[in-house]
Protein backbone atom coordinates (compact mmCIF):
# COMPACT_ATOMS: atom_id res chain seq x y z
CA UNK A 1 0.00 0.00 0.00
CA UNK A 2 1.15 3.44 -0.41
CA UNK A 3 0.68 6.59 1.77
CA UNK A 4 0.33 9.96 0.85
CA UNK A 5 2.23 12.71 3.17
CA UNK A 6 2.01 16.42 2.52
CA UNK A 7 3.72 18.94 3.86
CA UNK A 8 3.47 22.64 3.76
CA UNK A 9 5.06 25.81 6.36
CA UNK A 10 3.61 28.74 7.68
CA UNK A 11 4.92 31.75 9.47
CA UNK A 12 3.42 31.71 13.17
CA UNK A 13 3.31 35.06 15.25
CA UNK A 14 4.86 37.26 12.36
CA UNK A 15 4.12 38.47 8.86
CA UNK A 16 7.14 38.11 6.45
CA UNK A 17 8.84 35.57 8.18
CA UNK A 18 10.31 33.11 5.51
CA UNK A 19 9.94 29.33 7.15
CA UNK A 20 11.04 27.00 4.83
CA UNK A 21 10.26 22.83 4.76
CA UNK A 22 11.47 20.01 2.56
CA UNK A 23 10.03 17.93 1.31
CA UNK A 24 6.93 19.70 -0.24
CA UNK A 25 5.15 15.83 -0.57
CA UNK A 26 6.15 12.38 -0.40
CA UNK A 27 4.61 9.44 -1.62
CA UNK A 28 6.54 6.44 0.81
CA UNK A 29 5.24 3.14 2.48
CA UNK A 30 4.58 2.13 5.99
CA UNK A 31 7.52 1.43 8.23
CA UNK A 32 9.80 4.21 6.18
CA UNK A 33 11.48 6.87 8.11
CA UNK A 34 10.68 10.17 6.80
CA UNK A 35 12.47 13.12 8.04
CA UNK A 36 11.05 16.49 7.64
CA UNK A 37 13.33 19.36 7.62
CA UNK A 38 12.13 23.08 8.86
CA UNK A 39 14.10 26.42 8.73
CA UNK A 40 13.93 29.77 9.01
CA UNK A 41 16.53 33.20 9.27
CA UNK A 42 14.54 35.01 12.10
CA UNK A 43 17.18 34.59 15.19
CA UNK A 44 15.42 35.59 17.82
CA UNK A 45 12.53 32.98 17.51
CA UNK A 46 13.64 30.24 19.34
CA UNK A 47 10.34 27.99 19.29
CA UNK A 48 8.95 25.46 16.63
CA UNK A 49 6.27 23.99 16.21
CA UNK A 50 4.89 21.14 14.69
CA UNK A 51 1.25 20.69 13.70
CA UNK A 52 -0.56 17.71 11.91
CA UNK A 53 -3.91 17.97 9.71
CA UNK A 54 -5.96 14.10 8.89
CA UNK A 55 -7.36 13.92 5.70
CA UNK A 56 -10.96 15.08 5.91
CA UNK A 57 -10.40 17.22 9.30
CA UNK A 58 -9.74 20.72 9.03
CA UNK A 59 -8.36 21.01 12.41
CA UNK A 60 -4.90 20.67 13.02
CA UNK A 61 -3.02 19.29 15.99
CA UNK A 62 -0.19 19.35 17.73
CA UNK A 63 2.60 17.02 17.83
CA UNK A 64 4.99 18.51 19.73
CA UNK A 65 7.49 21.32 20.05
CA UNK A 66 10.84 22.16 20.19
CA UNK A 67 12.24 25.31 22.04
CA UNK A 68 15.96 26.03 21.60
CA UNK A 69 17.48 22.23 22.23
CA UNK A 70 14.14 21.34 24.61
CA UNK A 71 11.78 19.15 22.81
CA UNK A 72 8.34 18.71 23.85
CA UNK A 73 6.15 16.16 22.50
CA UNK A 74 2.19 15.43 22.91
CA UNK A 75 1.38 12.21 24.36
CA UNK A 76 -0.82 10.62 21.30
CA UNK A 77 2.56 10.99 18.41
CA UNK A 78 5.27 9.66 21.44
CA UNK A 79 6.00 6.51 20.06
CA UNK A 80 6.01 7.35 16.31
CA UNK A 81 7.35 10.74 16.14
CA UNK A 82 10.45 12.70 16.82
CA UNK A 83 11.84 16.08 16.82
CA UNK A 84 15.22 17.37 16.63
CA UNK A 85 17.31 20.44 16.43
CA UNK A 86 19.39 23.11 17.62
CA UNK A 87 17.33 26.41 17.58
CA UNK A 88 19.72 28.40 20.71
CA UNK A 89 22.13 30.92 19.61
CA UNK A 90 22.19 34.22 17.02
CA UNK A 91 22.30 31.87 13.68
CA UNK A 92 19.24 30.79 11.52
CA UNK A 93 17.33 28.12 13.07
CA UNK A 94 16.96 24.73 11.92
CA UNK A 95 15.00 21.62 13.32
CA UNK A 96 13.54 18.32 11.87
CA UNK A 97 10.44 15.79 12.10
CA UNK A 98 11.14 12.09 12.40
CA UNK A 99 7.99 10.03 11.82
CA UNK A 100 8.21 6.03 11.37
CA UNK A 101 5.12 6.07 8.88
CA UNK A 102 1.72 3.84 9.44
CA UNK A 103 -1.37 3.85 8.36
CA UNK A 104 -2.94 6.84 10.23
CA UNK A 105 0.43 9.08 9.34
CA UNK A 106 -1.18 9.91 6.32
CA UNK A 107 -1.78 13.52 6.58
CA UNK A 108 -0.60 17.30 5.57
CA UNK A 109 2.38 18.60 8.53
CA UNK A 110 2.72 21.74 9.07
CA UNK A 111 6.10 23.40 10.75
CA UNK A 112 5.68 26.47 12.74
CA UNK A 113 8.12 29.09 14.10
CA UNK A 114 7.52 31.92 16.86
CA UNK A 115 9.24 34.45 18.69
CA UNK A 116 8.51 32.72 22.43
CA UNK A 117 7.65 35.00 25.41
Amino acid sequence: MIWFLFFCCVAGGCLGLDVRQSESDLITKPGDKVQISCSHDKTDYYLMLWYQRSPGNTAMTLIGYLYHKAVTMEKPYKEDFNLSGDLSGTTAKNGSLIVTLKQDHSAVYYCAASEAR
